[in-house]
């Protein structure tokens, strides 16, 4: 027969094995916790990129035109030559191919993100859009120009909307 304390034990669904491997079990949640914790910042960053560059790409070319832009750009994010120099050595005629154009994009978001991080500056959807369309250095400065404050706007509420459009679609 078993001892009182044991049997409690038993009544309750508990094992003494079951209690040794609580220890474990917490382990491994804390464990999880921490993986999932430090996935979820890289997974909300992503998605705020990815809402941020497809904003950009209804602004820019929302048709998809491969006709070069007023100043040669090209492709869904209307790259000019030289930022599309800065992130490849892929030929800039292919800059209208997506695929392409979407890697030079995510490149040169992270790459205006790291520079305004160093400038003290928070890289959100807005000041992103600052500085895609009126240049680093411009947004660093703090010298951008009103039309540029118009475009990052549109890509403020743009992505805002893509956004909750998201959440609504995922509950």
């Amino acid at each position: 027969m078993a001892e009182p304390a044991e049997r409690d034990w038993v009544r309750a669904g508990v094992n003494n094995t079951t209690h040794i491997n609580q220890p474990w079990r917490a382990l491994l949640l804390a464990g999880a916790v921490l993986v999932l914790g430090s996935l979820l910042p890289a997974t909300l960053g992503a998605t705020e990129r990815w809402e941020t560059l497809e904003a950009i790409h209804w602004i820019e070319n929302p048709l998809n035109t491969e006709r070069p832009g007023r100043y040669g750009e090209l492709g869904a994010y209307q790259f000019r030559a030289a930022t599309w120099r800065m992130h490849t050595t892929v030929p800039f005629a292919q800059a209208t191919d997506r695929r392409i154009s979407d890697e030079v994009a995510i490149r040169h978001y992270e790459w205006l993100r790291a520079g305004l991080g160093r400038a003290g500056i928070e890289p959100t959807p807005y000041t992103i859009a600052l500085a895609w369309n009126g240049g680093l250095s411009t947004v660093v400065r703090g010298r951008v120009r009103p039309a540029t404050r118009d475009y990052a706007e549109r890509v403020q509420n743009i992505a805002g909307h893509l956004r909750h459009s998201q959440v609504a679609s995922n509950p």
